[in-house]
């Protein structure tokens, strides 16, 4: 028997942020970009009640009955109330390749998708800030005091640079910079490296401010390397961050391990990507280093190594089902 096609599909890439993590909470600029070797995927069927199935670990949600801080239930709500609808008869089976508690935006994209999927079945159109808001509710749930970053670029789906509380500005890459991204396969929820900071923050704010103040300064002249293409450039200011933060104690033996690998195989720069502690690291390379580079980050244990580009923007929307193709 053929299995019945879903009503509508929803999509959302992963993330990563190039550079600026932990000091955007406090105001400073980042640079975060779409991983669209990564996906989470929301499918619409009909249903006798509304229900999220979350396919990855075979659990079952009644939107009426899950408690309100429940993520996947809170981002149906929302949508719906945003339409004026009551949950619909629907069942929205989700599922996603992004590894969780990585720094990837797993909990984003799998808002986002579950969202454009019940956006699509119900034939309404978001703007994409009004949806990134949406998201950003859900984001709370996961993250306690979110910068609103992974919301943003994973519903933008474009390198963005972002400042906390002002509109994220899509902005384009002057030659294509090719970047490697390395999973420690260390598990670290962002909420956890974001507590420690804000409680070091709170403790001693002079070196903490001092330090931000530095991710922020270099943040934007990478934004300058990227418009004009200058990848060494880039490099250099990558390696200046992972400095920074590893001062800001939310690197990790696994993490240098990683970045001290990517350097030695001929890297242009290297650091973490996302809160720390483990998660992933990003190599900035020359193409011709591509498979140097990732040889060395496999032989040095990571546990997946994706390949990204700034400068290429592949979005696929979500759609409806009988409007693929």
């Amino acid at each position: 028997m053929t299995a019945a096609a879903p009503l509508a599909v929803g999509t959302a890439p992963g993330k990563f942020i190039l550079c600026g993590e932990h000091a955007v909470v406090y105001g400073r600029p980042a640079i975060a970009a779409p991983l669209f070797q990564v996906q989470a995927r929301a499918a619409v069927y009909p249903d006798r009640e509304c229900v999220v199935a979350a396919v990855d670990i075979q659990r079952r949600l009644r939107v009426a009955a899950a408690p309100d801080d429940e993520p996947l239930a809170t981002i149906v709500r929302l949508v719906c109330a945003e339409l004026g609808q009551p949950p619909p008869p629907w069942r929205i089976d989700v599922s996603s390749e992004i590894p969780i508690a990585s720094g990837l935006g797993s909990g984003a994209a799998v808002a986002t998708a579950t969202a454009r999927g019940l956006l699509a079945a119900f034939g309404v159109e978001l703007p994409a800030e009004r949806l990134s808001a949406l998201v950003y509710e859900v984001e709370k749930l996961h993250h306690g005091t979110p910068s609103g970053i992974d919301n943003t670029v994973v519903v933008y789906g474009q390198p963005v640079w972002f400042v906390r509380g002002a509109p994220p500005q899509p902005f384009a890459a002057g030659a294509p910079l090719h970047l490697l991204v390395a999973d420690t396969g260390v598990a670290s929820p962002t909420r956890l490296a974001v507590g420690d900071v804000r409680r070091g923050w709170e403790a001693d704010p002079g070196r903490y401010e001092a330090l931000f103040d530095g991710v922020g300064a270099l943040v934007t002249q990478a934004r300058a390397c990227i418009e004009s293409g200058d990848a060494p450039a880039l490099g250099a200011l990558l390696n200046e961050n992972q400095s920074l933060l590893a001062e800001m104690g939310v690197s990790s033996p696994e993490l240098d391990h990683l970045v001290a690998a990517a350097r030695q195989a001929g890297c242009l720069g290297a650091k973490l990507s996302g809160g720390g502690r483990g998660g992933n690291m990003i190599a900035l390379v020359t193409p011709d280093k591509v498979e140097v580079v990732r040889a060395a980050l496999q032989a040095a244990g990571a546990k997946k190594v994706m390949r990204a580009t700034l400068g290429r923007n592949t979005n696929r929307p979500s759609h409806r089902e009988d409007d693929a193709g």
